[in-house]
């Protein structure tokens, strides 16, 4: 007989893993006891070598579904420690080096016992067990126990109590476990105050009253998991523009929720990889191809039915775009909601504008009474703001576009060579900001966390980031930052490393874009340079001018500029992001072909409408380089020719918007035609040691397209395929002429499915290894990860 200790380090807290270690130890004919700490799980176990061998590896093998275990260390314990039993023991605090599971989706048995009328859980919208519930969104300090969250303040009723205490129950150490006796409650109010009575309409409870108020019309704001939402049924387009209206949401499209696939797959082809990702624990908003968009459907494996829906998806849900955001309910709450709602509802942010998402109830009041008609609220506290994840797949390949709820904060794993590195801390992009803590072999990235150029976000990322330190009782020994001073998450990482007297990194935006790929492919730190393609909107260059569409050869530690898109002012700034007809005309300029346009195109809209513009001030704040900075963006290319196209040329809501809106008018058809017919040309220059992509041909051809009234659909075809030929041709160049072996294709440009699509495929096919993303978004949600990992193969260098 021999007595080892066995430490398990990993996602293993309040994910029923001391259940299964008890119920494997009897299994092997072992005893001694099990328990949480700081670093993980601790096994203490007596028994044969070979049993304890076997229980190792059955640990791996039945892990639980939401545990993920990262290392087992087995050592022989010298202790006189006597056992009789196998036993659970109580947590022990100590110097923090576990991982805090995701929030994770209703599992099938807690969805049973909600509608089933003979279970003490039926209808409670609160009902969760060890293999589902919140987590992160109520967690306040780790260990990951009842006292550490925000049910401390629910005593448990002595069913549930012995429940939780039952090693056998699937209820064993779950944290929220409670029921209609013991725990949060939930209750419906109306938005101006006046009392909710049942004879207002039919309903068994308030909770399924909601799904009556929307059937009729109403807005409903629902506090969930991590935030509040506001709903409204989907197929009415009057209570879809008044959502609108009232939110000031003009534009962006909605994320759906429908009560099952069968709804969903009414509107939208879901092929394998979807099914999983919309049935998973993490159940993202998934990115669909909806049906019913004629030749420029694309018919995905397997293929769907198409079904006449029972009832039409409002057209302002989701404008000038070929797919729907959908999500599958992921609470009780939300299954409870949708049991009579045979069709889509609407289900986004809780917020006004680009504020966060409210998070408690009198807040939700104040900020929403003008919104909703009614809310659905409980009295369960939301610790940490947690919004909807969306993800898509492009070839086979999930892309994750926001990582939030059901994915953050995971651990990522860091590639071979960065096992002892120091801690450090992130700060992060501007725009899509998540923050990231790097410790030991893991990085820890934060959940989505938005925009910071909003006060109430900038004030929100400073409280999460507080929290997370917190809890990981993180004390980074180098904080890293981006090279844009006016970043405000610039800023503040200034502020904190003067303050605690750490040394600052200042990172380059497209370097830390092609690292957070490098590292989420595991790439070891010695790895030989990569060719990186770095497309997005912007991003601070070395040389003061912004950078977006980038060539860089690169490793973890640095950087060299071998190509990149010739460089166009931004006429008025930021103006230019929202207003695309500004990008046309600063193209159109800067190729020298304006004067031109004005003589042979003049009967173009697009000439038309520039005409009209203020010219003499605009070539003014040109020439005197005021507030018009020169960027190399991709992500303004687009805005520029989605504009000419008559895509949103005078005003758009948000970012990318014009961007989205061609991508869908792609005639998948056409993209398989290589004749040169079908590409536009770019010009190829070198200078100054660098290689530099010139669009003032396809200006050419593309103009004398639409004077020939060419369709848009075929004008969008062509330079979705022409921008795919040229990046790939000078791909080609430069690895040959580099001795590259791998391409990183990363930045917020590369969500678009068409050029993501076309460029990896031809790549390919001249045998060039390409990474993207997958576990992390290829826009700036990546960056903290990026900025993390080339700071610390800094400070192994030093």
């Amino acid at each position: 007989m021999v007595t080892e200790e066995v430490r398990v380090r990993g996602t293993v807290q309040g994910v029923g893993f001391r259940p299964t270690v008890y119920r494997l130890a009897r299994a092997c004919g072992l005893l001694g006891e099990v328990g949480n700490d700081g670093e993980g799980v601790l096994i203490r176990v007596c028994g044969s070598e070979e049993a304890i061998s076997e229980f190792v590896r059955r640990l791996y093998v039945e892990c639980p579904r939401l545990g993920k275990i990262e290392e087992i260390v087995r050592s022989r314990y010298e202790g006189e420690v006597r056992f009789d039993d196998f036993v659970i023991v109580g947590s022990v605090s100590g110097s923090i080096n576990t991982e805090i599971a995701p929030d994770a989706a209703t599992c099938p048995q807690c969805q049973q016992e909600i509608f089933d009328p003979f279970s003490r859980f039926y209808r409670y919208p609160f009902t969760n067990c060890t293999h589902c519930g919140p987590r992160l969104s109520i967690i306040r300090a780790i260990p990951y126990d009842r006292c550490n969250t925000s049910m401390s303040a629910f005593v448990m009723c002595s069913v549930c109590e012995g429940e939780y205490d039952d090693v056998e129950n699937r209820r064993f150490h779950a944290q929220p476990v409670a029921c209609h006796t013991c725990g949060p409650t939930a209750w419906l109010e109306r938005a101006d105050g006046k009392p909710v009575t049942a004879s207002m309409f039919s309903m068994m409870d308030d909770v399924d009253a909601v799904c009556t108020l929307l059937q009729k019309g109403e807005i409903v704001a629902i506090k969930g998991l991590g935030g509040i939402h506001l709903a409204c049924d989907a197929t009415q387009e009057a209570a879809v523009q008044k959502l609108r209206q009232r939110k000031q949401r003009y534009h962006k499209p909605f994320a759906l929720m429908a009560r099952d696939l069968s709804i969903i797959t009414e509107y939208c082809f879901v092929n394998t990889e979807e099914e999983e990702l919309l049935n998973s624990p993490a159940a993202p908003i998934v990115l669909l191809q909806k049906k019913g968009l004629g030749t420029n459907t694309k018919l995905p494996t397997p293929y769907s039915p198409l079904p006449t829906p029972h009832y039409s998806i409002a057209p302002s849900v989701t404008l000038g775009q070929s797919t729907l955001g959908f999500m599958l309910p992921y609470t009780p709450l939300h299954h409870l909601i949708l049991r009579r709602m045979n069709r889509p509802i609407v289900l986004t942010s809780g917020n006004v504008a680009d504020e966060p998402q409210c998070l408690d109830n009198q807040d939700a009041r104040e900020k929403l009474g003008d919104i909703a008609d009614y809310f659905l609220l409980h009295n369960r506290d939301i610790v940490n703001r947690v919004d909807d994840s969306v993800v898509r797949v492009i070839n086979h390949q999930v892309q994750v576009i926001r990582r939030a709820r059901g994915y953050a904060p995971a651990p990522i794993k860091l590639p071979t060579g960065f096992d002892k590195t120091p801690p450090v801390l992130a700060m992060g992009s501007e725009l899509k900001n998540t923050f990231c803590l790097l410790r030991g072999n893991e990085a820890i990235l934060s959940q989505h966390l938005g925009d910071l150029e909003n006060a109430a976000a900038f004030n929100s990322y400073q409280d999460t980031l507080n929290l997370y330190l917190n809890l990981f009782q993180h004390q980074p020994q180098a904080i890293a930052v981006d090279k844009h001073p006016e970043y405000l998450s610039t800023k503040l990482g200034k502020e904190l490393a003067f303050t605690n007297k750490i040394k600052l990194h200042h990172i380059q935006h497209h370097h830390a874009h092609i690292a957070a790929c490098m590292a989420e492919n595991n790439l070891p730190l010695d790895s030989s340079p990569v060719l990186g393609i770095a497309l997005d909107g912007l991003g601070y260059g070395i040389d003061g001018t912004f950078w977006g569409g980038e060539f860089l050869l690169a490793d973890y530690r640095q950087f060299k500029r071998l190509a990149t898109f010739k460089p166009v002012a931004m006429i008025g700034g930021e103006k230019a992001i929202y207003q695309p007809w500004r990008n046309t005309y600063a193209h159109l300029v800067s190729a020298n072909f304006w004067d031109d346009c004005q003589q042979q195109y003049s009967d173009l809209e697009i000439i038309k409408f520039l005409q009209q513009q203020p010219i003499k001030l605009l070539n003014q704040l040109v020439e005197k380089k005021i507030n018009s900075p020169l960027a190399s963006s991709i992500g303004r290319l687009f805005d520029a020719v989605a504009a000419a196209i008559s895509i949103y040329p005078e005003e758009c809501s948000y970012e990318g918007q014009a961007a989205i809106a061609m991508e869908a008018l792609v005639d998948p058809s056409n993209l398989n035609n290589h004749e040169e017919t079908l590409i536009y040309p770019f010009q190829l220059n070198f200078s100054d040691s660098i290689y530099c992509i010139d669009p003032k041909p396809m200006w050419q051809a593309l103009l004398h397209d639409l004077q020939q009234q060419i369709p848009s659909s075929v004008i969008a075809t062509k330079f979705h395929q022409s921008l795919a030929h040229i990046i790939v041709n000078l791909v080609k160049h430069l690895c040959q002429e580099n001795l590259i072996k791998q391409v990183i294709l990363t930045g917020g440009v590369f969500q678009n499915c068409i050029l993501l699509t076309q460029v990896t495929k031809q790549l390919q096919n001249l045998g060039i290894n390409v990474l993207t993303h997958s576990i992390v978004p290829p826009n700036d949600g990546n960056i903290s990860l990026g900025q993390a990992i080339i700071t610390a193969a800094q400070l192994i260098d030093s």
